[in-house]
């Protein structure tokens, strides 16, 4: 977009917004200035967090050795994500976009960054129990925001193909991270690659501040002096009242429930069940993350040729039977084949609801809705990751991953009998 259609000091709904939004759908998405920043701020933010994502649950199991204690953590980090959610859509939509999202980055660098500083004295797993869950509060408000700010920087058309590029350097970021992640917690111990992590947020938020954000019309900022409560009801509605995002938000409550214990339980096999290091467990998440790197250059086109339906329900459906040979894998090759199948699939269904979401909401409920559809979505999730890893502790990773993975191809047969199927192909 020029510099001219997209200065900060163009009025709403101007003839330079119109210029701009006409722009938009037209030029390639490389060729968007905006879009490229704020594209290179999240792949920088993702390999950093991709490094939290080994480093946390590391800390955990090098301190207690236990699978329950890790995901005890990612179910409080998860509960503190519901509570957010549920307010985080009231705030999206009644401040400045921008300004919350380089907060978020900010707050988030300083939380981690502490991490590493204690672990210089001493190991204080209790601190991962307070910061942990900040963080999560915090990261859902950016991700709500996130959600928010794609539309009015791509335009509608080209929202599966954004997201889509989006997941996919995300991903490659994290073949990288996790990679670096492993070495770096086998060299230094997992406490410095957190503190990559907390770095990461800091360069993100620098690159936030250069992105010129579609300032929202009076129309589009209708409806945001509700109280929260009715916020929350008001995007309960808009679901209820549209008979895909209502069939996606059942099913979708089911399958976090039975996946977000997902990475602790990979770790925990590797570790524990094959006797592997640091080193392999990162190694196995990059090769893990070059699946959904596939997935998501992938999934705009092949919802095009398929429809949202098949290419949903197809998702789920391979998600399930990659975690359910997780439970027969036995060696490093497998498991990583397997957690890139799962990974793959699951960023294809994550990017067709997503983007389905932001095409058919309305820009002024649009964060009330995405907060109430991860409220209603992840609700239930923290307590599916503590009973995940207890089973599989107590029964072993085998029969719980399998009885998992069994369930998610009953929800994607199940989706085939929803309004999700007829869904369309654009």
């Amino acid at each position: 977009m020029t510099h001219g259609a997209a200065r900060r000091g163009d009025e709403p709904g101007s003839s330079a917004d119109a210029a701009d939004d006409g722009l938009r759908g037209t030029r390639p998405l490389w060729r968007q200035r905006d879009f490229g920043i704020f594209w290179a701020a999240q792949t920088l933010s993702v390999l950093g967090d991709s490094f939290a994502l080994i480093a946390l649950p590391l800390l955990v199991l090098e301190a207690t050795g236990s699978v329950a204690r890790m995901g005890l953590l990612t179910a409080v980090g998860g509960a503190a994500a519901v509570v957010a959610a549920v307010f985080a859509g009231a705030v999206v939509d009644r401040v400045d976009r921008r300004r919350l999202l380089v907060a978020c980055d900010l707050v988030r660098m300083g939380l981690y960054g502490v991490i590493p500083l204690v672990w210089l004295f001493a190991p204080q797993i209790w601190l991962l129990y307070v910061v942990l869950p900040l963080c999560e509060a915090v990261g859902m408000l950016f991700a709500v925001g996130y959600v928010t700010v794609v539309r009015g920087l791509v335009g509608t058309e080209q929202l599966t193909e954004a997201n889509g590029r989006l997941n996919a350097t995300a991903a490659a970021a994290g073949v990288l991270g996790p990679l670096c992640a492993g070495l770096v917690a086998a060299w230094s111990g997992p406490a410095a690659a957190v503190g990559v992590d907390a770095a990461s947020f800091g360069i993100s938020a620098t690159c936030l501040l250069f992105v010129r954000f579609r300032k929202r019309t009076p129309d589009e900022r209708q409806g945001t002096r509700t109280g929260l409560r009715q916020d929350l009801r008001t995007g309960i509605a808009f679901l209820h009242g549209h008979p895909v995002l209502r069939s996606l938000t059942v099913l979708l409550f089911v399958f976090s429930f039975l996946t977000l214990g997902l990475n602790d339980l990979v770790i925990y096999h590797l570790k524990h069940d094959l006797g592997h290091d640091d080193g392999t467990v990162g190694t196995v998440m990059a090769a893990g993350a070059l699946g959904t790197i596939t997935g998501a250059l992938l999934v705009a086109r092949i919802r095009r040729r398929l429809g949202f339906g098949p290419t949903w329900t197809g998702s789920v459906a391979v998600c399930g039977l990659a975690f359910a040979g997780l439970g027969w894998a036995r060696d490093v090759p497998a498991v990583a084949g397997l957690s890139a199948a799962f990974l793959a699939c699951a960023g294809m269904a994550g990017t067709c609801s997503m983007s389905l979401r932001q095409e058919v909401t309305p820009e002024h409920l649009l964060g009330r809705v995405t907060s109430a559809f991860w409220t209603l979505q992840y609700a239930a999730a923290p307590i599916g990751a503590a009973v995940l890893t207890w089973a599989a502790e107590t029964q072993g990773t085998t029969p719980v991953a399998q009885t998992a993975g069994a369930t998610c191809v009953l929800l994607a047969a199940t989706g085939w009998f929803t309004p999700i199927r007829r869904a369309g192909r654009s």
